[in-house]
C-alpha cells in the first residue's frame, strides 16, 4: 500500500487527552450535532436498563447505510472515543461522506449502565493494578454484544436486554450494508473480526497499526475454534461454535454460551461486519514467532493450572459466602457467571495439552498471550469479586465470613497486582488506539462499497 493510500485511510490525528465517562460522551455528541445541524441528527432509540437515553446520531445521506456502535463491552471505552472521531470528521467533511456513500447511525456508548462502573479507572493512572481493581464486565447474557436471540441445539436465548432490542431495531430499520462494533483489548496487539476479507483488504488491515507503530497480534486467537483467514484477522466468533467445541471437549456447552452477537443478527442483512480489537498496551512479543524452549501442550498445561487456581478461589469465596450476601450487584452476578467459565478454560486448556499437535515447540507471541490470558483471569475477576465485597461492607454488612474473605481475597490481589506491577510497560496513547479504529472503519466501508 502507497504511504498515500494509508494516510488517506488515516485522515486527520484524533485529539482526546483521556478515555471519557458516559456524561462526557454523550455532551461533546450533542456539541457536534450542534455545530453541524444541516448534516448531523441525533435521537434517542431507546433507554438502558436503569433508565439511561442510548444516543444514535445520524450523519450524511447515501445510498448505503453504516452502523458503527462503542461501549459494547463496558470496559472498552477506546471505541467510543473513534465513534466521536469518526462522527467529527464526516460533520466537518462533507466530501468524505460523498465519496463514502453512506448514511452513517453512530452510537457512541451502547451500554451507558455498564460503562459508568468502570469509570473510575478512565482517567488513570493506567497501571495492570489500578485497571483490575476497577473493573466491570458483565455476565455473557447482561452483554449487549453477546445477548441477541439465539436457539441452537439445547441453547435457546430470549432474554434480549433493552440495550440490545434497541440495537436490534435499529439493524432492522436501517438493514446497514456495513456494520463495525468497536472493542478493545487489554495487553499485546492488535487484531480483527471480520465477515470476510480479500487480499486488499488484508493487507490494509495488517499495516494500520503498523502506521502507529503498534504491533500485531499473530498468536492464537481469543478462542480455538475461531476460524483465522490471516495473521491478526479472523472469522466471526459463533456461538454455535463456541457450543460445538465446548460439547466435542465434554464441556457443559450452556456454560459457555449465552446469546448470539450483532454480527450474527445483521447476518440476514448481508452486513459486511468488522470488530477491532487495540490493546491499551503494546507487547513486541505479540506478533513474534521465535520458537522457545517449551513445547505449546507444557504452555497450555501451565496456563490451565493458573487459572484453575483463580477459579478455585473464586468458587470457594462465592460457596462460604453464599448465605451472607445481601445485594445481588452486578460484580457479584458477573462473578457467579465468570467462575465456572474459569473452570472450564482449564480444563480446556488441559484437555488441550494432550493432543498430539500440540506437542510441537511453542513460540513467543503464544507465551505472551498465555501470561495475558493469565494475568487477566486474576486481576479481572478477583477484582470484581473484591468490589462485590467492597460493596457489603460499605453497606455495613460485616459477617465474620465476608469480613475473613474480604481480606483473603485483597491479599492474594495484591500479590497478583503487584506481579503484573512489576512488568514494565507503557500505555499506548489515546489517539494511536482511536487512529487503527478509525482507519479500519473506513477501509472497511471503502471495502463494502467497492
Amino acid at each position: 500500500m502507497s504511504n498515500r493510500s494509508m494516510a488517506e485511510l488515516i485522515g486527520e490525528p484524533a485529539n482526546f487527552t483521556t478515555f471519557l465517562g458516559v456524561d462526557a460522551l454523550v455532551d461533546r455528541m450533542h456539541r457536534i450535532a450542534a455545530a453541524h445541524p444541516d448534516a448531523v441528527a441525533v435521537r434517542e432509540i431507546g433507554r438502558s436498563r436503569l433508565g439511561d437515553p442510548l444516543w444514535s446520531m445520524t450523519i450524511g445521506n447515501g445510498p448505503r447505510h453504516a452502523l458503527v456502535f462503542g461501549g459494547v463491552h463496558p470496559n472498552e471505552p477506546v471505541g467510543g472515543l473513534t465513534a466521536l472521531h469518526l462522527a467529527q470528521t464526516l460533520a466537518d467533511d462533507g466530501a468524505l461522506r460523498a465519496d463514502l456513500g453512506y448514511t452513517w447511525h453512530i452510537i457512541p456508548c451502547i451500554d451507558p449502565d455498564g460503562t459508568r462502573l468502570n469509570e473510575e479507572w478512565f482517567t488513570g493512572p493506567m497501571s495492570r493494578s489500578h485497571y483490575g481493581r476497577n473493573f466491570y464486565r458483565p455476565a455473557g447474557d447482561e452483554q449487549v454484544e453477546w445477548s441477541f436471540p439465539l436457539s441452537y441445539k439445547k441453547a435457546v436465548f430470549t432474554r434480549a436486554m433493552p440495550e440490545t432490542r434497541a440495537l436490534m431495531h435499529l439493524i432492522d430499520k436501517v438493514t446497514p450494508a456495513f456494520m463495525a462494533s468497536l472493542h478493545n483489548g487489554e495487553y499485546g496487539g492488535v487484531f480483527y473480526y471480520v465477515s470476510h476479507t480479500t487480499p486488499a483488504l488484508t493487507e490494509q488491515l495488517t499495516q494500520i497499526p503498523a502506521a502507529f507503530g503498534l504491533p500485531l497480534e499473530t498468536g492464537e486467537g481469543e478462542a480455538p475454534f475461531i476460524e483465522r483467514f490471516a495473521p491478526a484477522i479472523f472469522g466471526c466468533i459463533r456461538a454455535e461454535d463456541a457450543y460445538d467445541f465446548a460439547e466435542s471437549h465434554g464441556m457443559d456447552p450452556l456454560a459457555h454460551v449465552s446469546g448470539a452477537s450483532s454480527a450474527a443478527y445483521a447476518e440476514r442483512y448481508g452486513t459486511f461486519y468488522l470488530a477491532s480489537e487495540v490493546p491499551y498496551w503494546a507487547d513486541p512479543d505479540a506478533d513474534d514467532h521465535t520458537p522457545i524452549d517449551q513445547s505449546y501442550a507444557d504452555l497450555l498445561r501451565a496456563r490451565g493450572a493458573e487459572i484453575g487456581e483463580v477459579a478455585q478461589l473464586i468458587q470457594e469465596v462465592l460457596d462460604e459466602l453464599s448465605g451472607d450476601f445481601s445485594v445481588a450487584s452486578p460484580f457479584l452476578r458477573a462473578t457467579r457467571a465468570f467462575a465456572p467459565h474459569l473452570s472450564g478454560l482449564a480444563a480446556q486448556n488441559a484437555t488441550r495439552a494432550a493432543a498430539p499437535e500440540n506437542q510441537r515447540p511453542a513460540v513467543v507471541c503464544e507465551r505472551m498471550s498465555g501470561i495475558a490470558t493469565v494475568e487477566a483471569a486474576r486481576l479481572r475477576y478477583a477484582g470484581m469479586l473484591l468490589r462485590a465485597l467492597d460493596g457489603e461492607i460499605a453497606i455495613g454488612n460485616r459477617t465474620p465470613g465476608i469480613r475473613r474473605q474480604h481480606a483473603r481475597l485483597r491479599e492474594r490481589y495484591q500479590g497478583w497486582a503487584a506481579d503484573a506491577d512489576a512488568v514494565p510497560v507503557m500505555p499506548i496513547p489515546i489517539n494511536d488506539l482511536v487512529g487503527v479504529q478509525y482507519a479500519a472503519v473506513i477501509a472497511c466501508a471503502r471495502h463494502v462499497g467497492g
